[in-house]
């Protein structure tokens, strides 16, 4: 049996139909930049998430870049990041001349490890960035907690986690501003790039998006350098379609999700994800960690089976921060995370037969 790692046609085959009217919509109308297709996925969903203001934007790096200039995070800050994470998350702290200062990660999580952050914060910290990664909610409580304490801003990013919840109330509402990638990929994505932001604060939110106009409010009237990061009516059309169907493949990733760690429970030399009791866990990505982590990825490679690592370097090892002289020593768990783990099959539409054919190849391989 032939297994991709992720086939986004069993998500689009199904609502084809829908998505080519509303492609249909956009060009018929030319409503392509800034155009009523976007301000009705705006609404819908500020709506869904439960939030107080949205700025949608070009993709989810924009989102996590203008969200700091919107809070005057720049050169001599300092903001804390998670070890394991995708590179954006402390790239747009670098790029925007500030310093990303690393926490190591929870093993159970592979969130930020809110233990460590305190022992992290300096007079130059400004802000946290706390990652759902993998549709795993970070602690906002706790973190909310510190950063209260500290008098520093909160950006979650959301990118893998449309949808996921803590204490019932959903990943993006907690912090002072939330960002959101609809990379193809996500949970909820687009047919290309695409993000958007979302604030608690209006004067925060009308610089956002001010931002994100090539500074101006009005058109020719520019009241600083800003940029072009703009979402199209093409990508918030499509979008609006897919906001329809979100719950319901979050409970098929859920469902997925329950098969992998009903049929794997039983092999003590695979750490399977976990959840903790208070968080609604939306599995972006479905991640085992094992020691034979390269043999097993050739194995299920041999046998049909796609795997991918997600990441295979944490973020303190990569170039971009050797001039730091990061050790394994100060990041033990993601040092060892980055060995270890394996992204197996994951998407809504695959079938229960090929998540069983996953898992029965598993139990093949001597681990």
């Amino acid at each position: 049996m032939k297994i991709d790692f992720l086939d986004l046609s069993t998500q689009h085959d199904p609502i084809r139909d829908e998505l080519n009217n509303a492609i249909n919509a956009v060009i018929d109308k030319s409503h392509f930049i800034k155009s009523p297709p976007v301000e009705r996925f705006e609404k819908e969903f500020l709506k869904y998430i439960g939030g107080n203001y949205i700025v949608s934007c070009g993709n989810g790096t924009d989102a996590l870049e203008i969200t700091l200039r919107s809070f005057e995070i720049g050169f001599g800050d300092e903001v804390i990041v998670p070890a394991m994470s995708w590179i954006s998350t402390s790239e747009v702290v670098a790029t925007a001349g500030a310093k990303p200062v690393f926490v190591d990660i929870e093993k159970d999580s592979y969130c930020i490890d809110v233990s460590k952050i305190e022992e992290k914060i300096t007079s130059k910290t400004k802000a946290i960035i706390p990652v759902h990664l993998y549709g795993h909610p970070a602690n906002m409580p706790e973190i909310n907690r510190i950063a209260k304490k500290h008098a520093l801003v909160v950006i979650e990013d959301c990118a893998q986690a449309h949808g996921a919840e803590i204490n019932g109330e959903k990943a993006g509402t907690f912090g002072d501003a939330a960002t959101f990638s609809f990379f193809p990929t996500k949970n909820l994505g687009a047919f290309g790039d695409a993000g958007a932001i979302i604030f608690k604060n209006k004067k925060i939110k009308d610089l956002a998006a001010t931002i994100s106009n090539h500074g101006q409010k009005e058109r020719h009237h520019h009241i600083l350098n800003g940029r072009n990061s703009r979402m199209d009516g093409m990508q918030a059309a499509i979008l609006t379609v897919k906001l329809n169907y979100l719950e319901k493949w979050n409970r098929e990733r859920k469902d997925l999700a329950s098969i992998y760690l009903q049929e794997l429970k039983t092999l003590t030399k695979i750490k399977l994800p976990n959840s903790h009791y208070n968080m609604e866990h939306v599995y972006h990505l479905f991640v085992i960690a094992v020691k034979k982590r390269n043999e097993l990825h050739n194995y299920l490679k041999d046998k049909g089976i796609s795997t991918m690592i997600h990441y295979p370097k944490a973020l303190p090892f990569q170039a971009c921060y050797t001039e730091y002289n990061y050790s394994s020593e100060i990041f033990p768990v993601a040092f060892a995370a980055q060995e270890s783990i394996l992204s197996l099959p994951f998407y809504p539409g695959m079938t229960k037969t090929q998540v069983f054919y996953v898992c029965n190849q598993i139990k093949e391989f001597k681990l």
